[in-house]
This record gives C-alpha cells, structure tokens and sequence, in this order.
C-alpha cells in the first residue's frame, strides 16, 4: 500500500475537518437525528498471510492436521510455503502477492441524538476486489495455490459517536459481516486428480472500527471510516485422487487412501473509504 492509495480518503477527512458548520440550525447546534442513505467508496486490502498454510487431512475424519509423507516417511511438502499465488513449481520461482483493490459500498442507517451522544444503526452492501492466496510447495517438485476473493459483501452495525455543537463526530462502530466468498485451485502437479467442493461460500463473521463524519449542509454529511473484518470460512475443500499417479503416491499412501486439502478458516480483511450521505 502507498500513500496514493489512502490520498483520496485523507482529502475527504481534511475537508470534513475545515469546513465550517453550515448545518446549524436557529440554536445554534447541529442535530443528526434521522434516517440517511448514501455510500462509500475506498481502498480494501487483506492481512498478510506469509505464515499461512495449507492443510492436509489423510485419515478421513474431517480434522485438517495431518502431515503428508512419502513412501521413506518425509514430509513431502518440507520446501515450505508462500502467502501468495506460485510462479513455478519451487520456491525458488516466487511468488505474486495478494491483490489489494479499491472497492464501492451503499448504505442506509438511522441515527438519534442525546445531547452530544448520537447512536444509531447502518446497513450497508458493496463489492471489495481482493483476493488472498497461499502455496504449499512439495517435493515432486510442484505447486498448490488456494485463491480466496470476496464478491459481493454486507454488514450491519451500531455507531457510537460524540458530536461538536458544529456538527463534527468521531464515532466507534461494530457488528455482523457476511460475505460470498468465492475458491480457486490452481497446481502444477499433472498426475494426481483434484476435485473442488464448495467453491462458493456464504462466510458470516463481524467487523469493528471507527470514522468521522461532519455535517457540511443541513441535509448532508461527509466523512472517512475504517473497518476490520474477519469472515468465518473452511467449507471449501479439494480432495486429491490417484489419477495417473503411481500407487507409491505420498497422496495415496494415507489412512484413507486419499488426502483432502484445506485452508485456514479465517479470512481477514480490511478497509478505509471516504464516505457521503444525504439526510432526511
């Protein structure tokens, strides 16, 4: 990330932060009571994920934390891993980062004021344009790469704030997330047969974070905000078959005759967009 990434959202907060209050009304105070609508539009982007790894279930009983060895008893996949998408089939071939990517959200809320305390309730829903991958590299040699990517998200949150009699308030927010998440595949391993299970899933979870958000006219407001969001993933699975693969196959040589590979169960990621809503 670079600062032309968050130069946009920076701008929206320093223009929040000078202009005066024109949202006052006859008392003098800025009154945030009421239904809003309006978006968001920013810069998403993924935890890095350089100690992740892929999983291995080889006796078939759903748990992921197996080890794969080959027929002398090595682990087969000791050259390690990448947090990221494979170039080749060693480590020696490097590996793409993940891609960070802007993204757009519209939301709907309501807020009440008590004095300078306005809490209140949003919804919104967008897309963010990232993708996360990891790669486990094993001896053959070959590569595995799982690619996760968000499609469409949503979340719904409370909003805590404190606000100026000049209509300025930073404010606290958190709640319920859910996102599609769609999986990917990739291996440079011929031989085995891999077949994709739930590559498509409906991934809840909960986000937390905070903003600002100014009154620049009686019935409309800019601001900047920042979420963290950790989805619930793990449904999707890829279960490796023989194929053309000899019977020695370190896939095959398992409890279960197979092994089925998985990623973590966590998909964090995060977000800072500049905001702008209309109020009635």
């Amino acid at each position: 990330m670079t600062f032309k990434h968050f130069a946009p959202i920076g701008a929206t907060l320093a223009l929040a932060l000078a202009t005066p209050a024109m949202a006052q009304q006859d008392s003098g105070k800025v009154d945030w009571t009421g239904p809003y609508v309006g978006g968001s539009f920013g810069y998403n982007w993924s935890k890095g994920d350089g100690g992740e790894h892929l999983r291995f279930d080889t006796d078939g009983d759903g748990n992921y934390d197996n080890v794969v060895t080959t027929a002398a008893g090595a682990n087969a996949f000791s050259p390690g891993t990448c947090g990221g998408s494979a170039r080749g089939a060693t480590p020696a071939s490097g590996c793409n980062g993940d891609k960070d990517a802007i993204g757009w959200m519209g939301h709907v809320g309501y807020d009440r004021q008590f004095g300078n305390i306005v809490a209140g309730i949003v919804g919104e829903a967008g897309k963010a344009y990232v993708s996360d991958s990891v790669t486990e590299y094993s001896t053959t040699p070959a590569s595995y790469t799982m690619t996760r990517r968000i499609g469409w998200n949503a979340n719904l949150r409370a909003r805590l704030g404190y606000t100026t009699d000049g209509g300025f308030m930073p404010y606290i927010t958190g709640g319920l997330a859910y996102a599609k998440v769609k999986n990917h595949f990739d291996t440079s391993n011929t031989a085995n047969s891999f077949t994709e299970y739930d590559r498509k899933e409906d991934a809840w979870g909960y986000t937390m974070g905070g903003g600002v958000e100014a009154k620049v006219a009686q019935n409309f407001s800019i601001g900047a905000r920042y979420l963290w969001t950790r989805y619930n993933t793990g449904d999707y699975r890829v279960d490796v078959g023989q194929g053309s693969a000899p019977a020695t196959n370190p896939f095959i040589i398992t409890p279960s005759g197979g092994t089925s590979i998985n990623r973590g169960d966590k998909f964090d990621n995060q977000s800072l967009m500049a905001t702008a809503s209309f109020r009635f």
